[in-house]
């Protein structure tokens, strides 16, 4: 005799999120994204504590509660790289997201400050630097705003490290 149950949809949804989450971890764009992100150690700078020694992996990539500051042009904070909308780059597209990587252009226009390497990694393939922004793209979105970048001799909102730029002082 057969029994009805709600069991039956609840397990085919289960499946399905079991199959997106294979498909997604078997995808070799994502792998190969990752791997560029770990090389590049983008935790290193956007993870909150990773600048402290004590990167908090729940919140990996999304924003640095440690910014930089470059003589003359002020105190920047690492943004959050996830994809929530409001404090992410959530409402950016993977073209936005490697474009900013290799180019330092923010889909607004605005510049990233050179402590982001871009000019380094401008040397990204196409297919790298898709790859690098599919794996962030597909990062869950984090809640996590980064403070915001202080002026030159402004009140810093949180801790720093002073950066000397060779020749300017």
């Amino acid at each position: 005799m057969p029994v009805t149950t709600w069991a039956g949809p609840a397990l085919a949804a289960g499946s399905a999120l079991l199959l997106s989450a294979a498909a997604l971890a078997a995808d070799p764009r994502l792998e190969r994204g990752e791997y560029l992100a770990k090389i590049m150690d983008c935790g290193g700078c956007h993870t909150p504590g990773a600048l402290k020694g004590q990167p908090d992996q729940a919140r990996y990539l999304a924003g640095s509660d440690v910014g930089f500051e470059l003589p003359g042009l002020g105190i920047f904070y690492p943004p959050n790289l996830t994809g929530d909308v409001e404090t992410g780059l959530g409402a950016w597209t993977d073209q936005e997201v490697a474009a900013a990587v290799r180019t330092g252009m923010r889909p607004d226009g605005r510049m990233l400050v050179p402590v982001m390497p871009y000019y380094s990694y401008n040397a990204l393939t196409d297919d790298d630097a898709a790859a690098l922004a599919s794996f962030i793209k597909s990062l869950p979105a984090v809640r996590n705003k980064a403070p915001d970048p202080a002026a030159p001799d402004g009140p810093a909102p949180a801790p720093y490290l002073s950066l000397e730029i060779p020749g300017s002082g």
